[in-house]
């Protein structure tokens, strides 16, 4: 259980060291879980070395949501009062990230096959 956590928190403390030594604005904890998955790709670390404290983890999950539905139920009356306003920019938003994200992978495989035609 220390090995697994030890290479948990490893790749967290060199997602830190990323973000500190390059400033790149992206998470620490997001660079380090990009940091596990490339090592688990390659064959670095064996699933079997983390895979006891990540079920863990996952299992514990839920409880991290717990302080969400507890600010959603002590807001309820201002989320009721402003429901169509905050589903209009849900479903907006969502639209908006679909249609542009759609948008951008279709100009990218029309760049990529314009560059393999050459």
């Amino acid at each position: 259980m220390i090995r697994q956590a030890a290479i948990i928190f490893g790749c967290l403390a060199i997602g830190e060291l990323i973000v500190y030594l390059t400033s790149v604005k992206l998470p620490s904890s997001i660079i380090g879980m990009i940091l596990l998955a490339f090592l688990l790709k390659i064959g670095w670390v064996k699933l079997t070395w983390v895979k006891g404290i990540s079920d863990f983890l996952v299992g514990t999950l839920p409880f991290f949501f717990v302080p969400a539905g507890v600010g959603i139920m002590a807001y309820f009356e201002l989320i009721a009062t402003s429901f169509w306003s905050i589903l209009t920019a849900a479903l907006g938003s969502t639209v908006i990230v679909l249609v542009t994200t759609g948008w951008v992978h279709q100009y990218l495989r029309k760049q990529n096959k314009t560059k393999l035609k050459k």
